[in-house]
């Protein structure tokens, strides 16, 4: 694995600017649409440029082959549920919040890594870091002037969802000697399949007379942070390694409370500075503790 060079951290950054300019964009998409709909936009638009570049590089799409099931499976739990979740907890809080929360998932994946894998155990280390994480989003959530009565539930469902990112990828490894773009493509196609006849009976899009900035905002949450981003990803964690590409979880959130101010003016409230900064330093010591095992294996 070569050194990243400069052009390397610029990709980072623009993967990280991209997934953190999803935060803010389904809070304007939630202008117009249901969480299902959204859902199921995201994830047909995500899924065309992934099946294009399978296409173009002759991959083939294994998503109605004898594993059709697992595809299924985890299109539904690492796509379905958590987008719709993600959305319908951001209809009542800022996007900042759901940033700042999303970028959780790694902590969620140390602890439940520990029960469901044999390598990556919880070591002094990794539980420092999910202690200060979890500090972390107890502040944001004692934050009276942004999380209240009216929207805990909506809050709690953004993290929920992050769960679900964790256990659609502990799922993946079942599957992971498969190659990423073929993977990535049959998740999306069975998600769209699966979300599709719940949006039409559920929300009826075909209803609606949305907003301009919505439905700009639900084609580019699908072509951009869902579609083109993973592309992007697949470039960096192949030239790079995986602690490289992960490095992007200090940048999202940081990069969502940022846009969030400057597209929607959402209030940067101290405790979210402390939530923020708890996150970052917690994702940084199970980092720390995965490189340890790296090194020592």
């Amino acid at each position: 694995m070569r050194n990243p060079k400069s052009f390397d951290y610029i990709l980072l950054c623009i993967l990280s600017l991209i997934w953190a300019s999803a935060f803010f964009n389904i809070k304007i998409a939630t202008y117009s649409f249901g969480p299902i709909t959204i859902a199921f936009f995201r994830i047909l638009f995500g899924a065309i440029p992934v099946v294009l570049l399978c296409i173009f590089k002759k991959i083939k799409i294994e998503a109605f082959s004898k594993d059709w099931l697992w595809f299924a499976s985890i299109g539904t739990i690492n796509l379905v549920i958590p987008f719709f979740l993600i959305a319908y907890g951001v209809q009542k809080v800022q996007s900042n919040l759901a940033a700042i929360l999303m970028a959780s998932t790694p902590i969620t994946a140390a602890l439940l890594a520990h029960f469901f894998t044999k390598n990556e155990k919880i070591n002094f280390t990794k539980t420092i870091g999910v202690l200060i994480a979890f500090f972390g989003i107890i502040v944001l959530f004692s934050d009276d002037i942004l999380i209240n009565n009216e929207n805990f539930f909506y809050a709690l469902m953004i993290l929920f969802g992050s769960t679900f990112y964790v256990v659609g990828g502990l799922l993946t490894l079942r599957i992971s000697k498969k190659k990423n773009e073929n993977v990535t493509a049959s998740i999306l196609i069975w998600g769209a399949i699966i979300v599709f006849p719940v949006t039409m009976l559920v929300e009826q899009p075909w209803n609606l007379n949305p907003r301009m900035d919505s439905v700009l905002s639900l084609i580019y949450l699908g072509v951009f942070p869902t579609g083109i981003a993973w592309l992007l990803r697949f470039r960096i964690l192949k030239k790079n390694g995986l602690v490289f590409q992960a490095q992007v979880a200090y940048l999202i959130p940081i990069f969502g409370v940022i846009l969030g101010y400057i597209f929607l003016n959402e209030i940067i409230t101290t405790k979210i500075l402390i939530a923020l900064l708890a996150v970052i330093i917690g994702f940084y010591f199970v980092r720390r503790s995965i490189k340890q095992n790296l090194t020592s294996a």
